[in-house]
């Protein structure tokens, strides 16, 4: 039988996981497999990345290769509160705990605070109060506990050494 590679995150912890399924395995057996494996709370729903609504009942039926290669993302809660600050203003949006960093600093740097997308690449989402600068792969949710469905991000300048941004010294 064909096997697929299935990428995931979940609640709680920014490592990215892989787990490989048969082809004809359903979301809803794969779910089932990745609250064993790892403990999670049978509560836990299926978020395709970067997809604002959780996978329905119907579609956990559908077998894995559904997801094209879209990693997936396992949380309790459906929606966590986001607050992005720059420049001394704070803006909130909820997204999906599937949301990448990426796309909620798309969001926040072109949308709310009007750079363009090179200004944009620029900047970097760092959480509040740290040092704490989570990969754009990152899934919100994947920052987040159930009970604390909530984030604050500062929007800061990426990181520069001898002119090169992100350049490690």
């Amino acid at each position: 039988m064909d096997r697929i590679d299935v990428f995931y995150q979940r609640e709680g912890t920014e490592e990215q996981l892989h787990i490989e399924a048969d082809a004809g395995t359903t979301l809803a057996d794969l779910r089932a497999l990745l609250v064993t494996r790892h403990g999670l709370d049978a509560a836990v729903v299926v978020f395709i990345e970067d997809q604002d609504e959780p996978v329905d009942e119907a579609s956990l039926k559908s077998a894995c290769r559904c997801l094209g290669g879209s990693p997936i993302h396992l949380h309790r809660c459906r929606r966590v509160s986001v607050a992005v600050t720059f420049n001394g203003e704070t803006v909130r949006q909820e997204f999906a705990p599937g949301a990448s960093v990426a796309r909620v600093k798309r969001w926040v740097a072109e949308t709310k605070f009007g750079m363009s997308e090179e200004e944009a690449g620029e900047h970097v989402l760092q959480i509040a109060g740290t040092h704490n600068r989570p990969a754009p792969a990152t899934h919100i949710g994947a920052l987040v506990t159930h009970g604390q469905c909530r984030i604050a991000f500062d929007l800061v300048p990426q990181e520069r050494v001898n002119g090169a941004p992100g350049a490690q010294a």
